[in-house]
């Protein structure tokens, strides 16, 4: 053509001869990629073969045309078929190729040569292949057009490999954004297949990875999130820390989602504190923040992973983070949830002396640490914390004595004796604005009320029940008065008839004459109704001696005037006919307290706490000798029991030990019920995994099978590779010497298979 577009008429037939060749040759091998092979007679038209140049033009166009209309791919025409030129006889029946080639014949006509059949004329080409389908995919991507970029993604690569890098990072993320699921996997799937090859490797950038993590997150798609995630870790790459938080928040809806989310922090901080080692630059850069650690471990409260919540709160130490005042809240819980008092003691000492402004966000904290008293049955120091928890504050609330309030302080983690011991710094008035996660808990045992902390009617029903357990009747009253007098309880001013009420419920009557006694003693006598409250119990009961007794000492305390016959007999049948005065809300939460009681024996939390001291000391013979002791005690073991002793053997590489306690762990659970947990199972599985002992990986793994609980694959499956990469790789089992050599070998190819390692 010319600069207008039009035919040289001094094209030589040389030089058409070679156009057509050029055009026969390009063609047929364009259709091998559609999955034909060529004939005899296309082979010798690529050669150069074939007569002379009508016998290209016959032979060769009507072939291609027809292959063309054979297989022609979806979605996609080439350029090309526009200008065939059709010198066949076939081809000028316009019937018979509108049958084959329905929607594109006509266009053909319009340009087709309409010379002589001796003259074939040389084929135009406006552009190649590749840059149409680049040219498609561009335009579907930026008009958002998924299903046209898809396929013309799909239609490069078949034909050319992977377009460049930009393109295919946007098709990642736009796949990405999509809210269709099937869209999203099409985007994991993609980046998956593009890593696996190593001379691509570096063409999926960071920040897609990150975007595709977060809408896989946000999805709920929480296993195919990790992988990428930890893609990236393999790369030494992790999402900015507001990036992060942003999947975290997304993964930790759901209880996996907070495992996995669990497990990915652990090695983002592993990876932290290996960077710090080797003193890197970019150590601050995958630093977690506070904002991370505090909705990660609030999951842990919320799906019951205390074994989850202590490692990170370890982890919180290691990384030196400091951590506000939401976080030392469900720090709180996790302590309390793992029965560690000391450590939660310590971290009062503390909160006592921030202002009164910021009670109430503490008022979890309280009730955590009342809770653990309650479970240590130290009824003493409960008492005492119902009037520290109020007034301490209010005694501090001077700024002479807050001047250090806003500098961190340490807590330590096992106790503060352990010369290594662990600390966690805390700001305890520092609240992050933009925090995503505001801890209220559970209100069991404390609640916030006109601007001071009062105790439930639970927690007043477990003093009673406490304090009635060891017969001290006169420091329950003295209790209960101060309380009444303080207004820290929900009861209010009736806190004393409630008790009184509830006492005779249960048929104490000595007891709730006795609170009577203590409070006319104190100066603080109780209401009439109360006092026949308890008369009527006595005259129920015949016990008439003990009655005349009290009717004299309503006579001390001015009740007299009300001790008229008719008056007495009309209580006695209101009393008869309702119970009302003697089943208030304490009595309905008493008769629960007593019916839930003695589930765990208080003396366990005392072990357990010798245990994990020793533990976290490395003194694991100490460890072993106060487990022996519960075991002749007859008192159970718990979760936590076992799970101190093996992260104690675990700290010391004492792999054959924790075997020996594997098989503690199996009779419990046969004999005594013990109850099968995730997190337990996982600590045995990873330190079996590191001491080369796949018969217990096996069988671990077939024991959380069979309780359908779910296994991070992909942890398990980079420690095996960090640890055991060429484990029997290349060994047969026939090359096996011994029988121990071949079960182990079984069990390793078993284990492989189990995780995906080919």
């Amino acid at each position: 053509r010319d600069s207008e577009g039009r035919w040289r008429e001094e094209t030589g037939e040389r030089e058409r001869k070679g156009g057509s060749m050029k055009l026969a040759t390009t063609m047929v091998c364009s259709f091998r990629f559609f999955g034909d092979s060529p004939t005899m007679e296309d082979s010798n038209l690529m050669s150069g073969g074939g007569s002379d140049e009508v016998a290209i033009g016959e032979v060769s166009c009507s072939r291609v045309c027809i292959k063309l209309i054979r297989y022609r791919h979806p979605g996609m025409v080439l350029p090309f078929t526009r200008y065939i030129p059709l010198h066949n006889c076939l081809v000028r029946k316009a019937s018979t190729l509108q049958r084959f080639f329905p929607g594109h014949f006509n266009p053909i006509l319009q340009k087709i040569s309409t010379s002589s059949s001796s003259d074939c004329e040389r084929l135009p080409w406006e552009r190649s292949t590749q840059a149409i389908l680049l040219g498609k995919l561009k335009t579907a991507l930026r008009n958002h057009q998924m299903h046209e970029g898809w396929e013309s993604f799909q239609d490069f690569r078949t034909l050319y490999g992977y377009p460049e890098v930009r393109l295919l990072n946007q098709l990642i993320v736009q796949l990405s954004y999509s809210s269709n699921h099937s869209w999203t996997r099409k985007a994991f799937d993609l980046v998956l297949q593009v890593v696996e090859e190593e001379n691509n490797s570096g063409l999926v950038h960071v920040d897609t990875l990150t975007k595709l993590a977060l809408s896989l997150a946000r999805l709920q798609m929480s296993t195919s999130a990790a992988v990428i995630l930890r893609l990236m870790l393999d790369k030494g790459c992790v999402p900015p820390m507001h990036l992060l938080c942003l999947v975290f928040l997304h993964l930790v809806k759901t209880e996996i989602g907070a495992y996995i989310a669990c497990n990915y922090l652990s090695q983002v901080c592993d990876f932290y504190i290996c960077l710090k080692d080797k003193k890197a630059q970019s150590a601050d850069v995958v630093k977690p923040d506070a904002s991370i650690f505090c909705l990660v471990l609030d999951a842990c409260v919320r799906f019951n992973l205390p074994l989850k919540g202590l490692l990170l709160i370890e982890l919180v130490a290691l990384t030196g983070t400091v951590v506000d005042a939401h976080t030392v809240v469900i720090v709180s819980q996790i302590l309390e949830m793992n029965g560690l008092r000391d450590e939660i003691r310590e971290l009062k000492d503390h909160i006592d002396s921030v202002s009164a402004a910021f009670i109430r966000l503490y008022r979890q904290f309280y009730d955590s640490l009342l809770s653990l008293h309650f479970k240590f049955n130290d009824i003493d120091a409960a008492a005492k914390l119902v009037f520290d928890m109020n007034s301490s504050h209010n005694r501090h609330d001077h700024k002479e004595n807050r001047k250090d309030l806003k500098n961190p302080c340490s807590i330590a983690i096992g106790s503060r004796n352990l010369r290594t011991g662990l600390k966690i710094h805390i700001e305890l008035e520092l609240l992050q604005n933009d925090s995503v996660v505001k801890p209220e808990g559970r209100q069991d045992l404390i609640f916030y009320r006109g601007q001071k902390l009062v105790l439930s009617n639970r927690a007043l029903a477990k003093f009673i029940t406490g304090y009635k357990k060891d017969g001290r009747i006169s420091e329950l009253s003295k209790l209960l008065l101060s309380v009444q007098e303080e207004l820290y309880s929900v009861a209010g001013s009736r806190l004393c008839s409630d008790a009184i009420g509830a006492c005779i419920h249960f048929g104490w009557l000595e007891s709730a004459h006795d609170i009577l006694d203590d409070a006319e003693a104190a100066g603080s006598p109780l209401d009439w109704d109360t006092y026949m409250l308890l008369l009527s119990a006595y005259r129920r009961r015949r016990m008439q001696r003990v009655a005349k007794a009290l009717l004299k000492q309503m006579t001390r305390v001015h009740l007299d005037n009300e001790l008229a016959d008719d008056t007495i007999h009309e209580h006695f049948h209101c009393v008869e006919t309702s119970d009302s005065l003697g089943k208030s809300n304490l009595v309905v939460t008493l008769v629960q307290i007593l019916k839930d009681e003695d589930q765990i024996f208080p003396l366990v939390y005392e072990f357990n706490s010798s245990i994990h001291f020793f533990c976290m000391a490395r003194m694991m013979e100490d460890a072993l000798k106060v487990y022996r002791r519960m075991v002749e005690m007859n008192i159970q073991p718990t979760i936590q029991t076992f799970a101190y002793l093996l992260r104690g053997y675990s700290s010391l590489g004492m792999y054959r030990e924790i075997t020996i306690l594997w098989g503690e762990i199996k009779r419990f659970m046969k004999g005594c019920g013990f109850p099968a947990n995730r997190d337990l199972y996982e600590l045995l599985l990873i330190n079996f995994l590191r001491g080369g002992y796949f018969e217990r990986v096996m069988e671990v793994i077939g024991h959380m099978r069979d309780q359908n609980m779910y296994a991070d694959k992909l942890m398990y499956k980079v420690e095996f590779l960090r640890l055991h990469k060429n484990l029997y790789k290349s060994l047969k089992a026939s090359d096996a010497r011994t029988e121990a050599q071949l079960k182990r070998l079984e069990h390793v190819q078993e284990f492989r298979k189990w995780v995906g390692i080919v």
